[in-house]
């Protein structure tokens, strides 16, 4: 059994408060990039929310349930759209149909035989 030294628990402490501290400034940029990115989001939102018809945001918000990661790439689309002055007037649901139809253009259905 050995003896540790005053020097060592010393360094041993003065580690692990090292440690500790850098724990916290770590935890403290999460919480910041996570308040950051809730703004985004709300921004997101009021101007989604300024540029499409009821029943067109209700449709992305339903593919926004199924397919998260396309529904925000439409939503940053539209966004850009509005805000380099493209849009006239509010996104109509049909609108929004058509341009999901330009996105993603007819769905390839695969059959997968066995042998067997």
């Amino acid at each position: 059994m050995s003896i540790v030294g005053d020097d060592e628990l010393a360094e041993i402490r003065r580690r692990r408060a090292a440690q500790l501290q850098q724990q916290s400034v770590d935890q403290q940029a999460m919480q910041e990039d996570a308040e950051r990115q809730k703004q985004a989001e709300a921004q997101i939102h009021l101007i989604l929310m300024q540029i499409m018809e009821p029943q067109a945001r209700e449709r992305l918000n339903a593919i926004k349930l199924t397919r998260p990661d396309f529904a925000r790439s439409v939503e940053q689309q539209l966004v850009l759209l509005a805000q380099n002055g493209r849009l006239k007037q509010k996104i109509t649901d049909e609108q929004l149909k058509a341009l999901l139809r330009q996105i993603l253009p007819g769905k390839r259905d695969f059959t997968i035989r066995r042998k067997g």
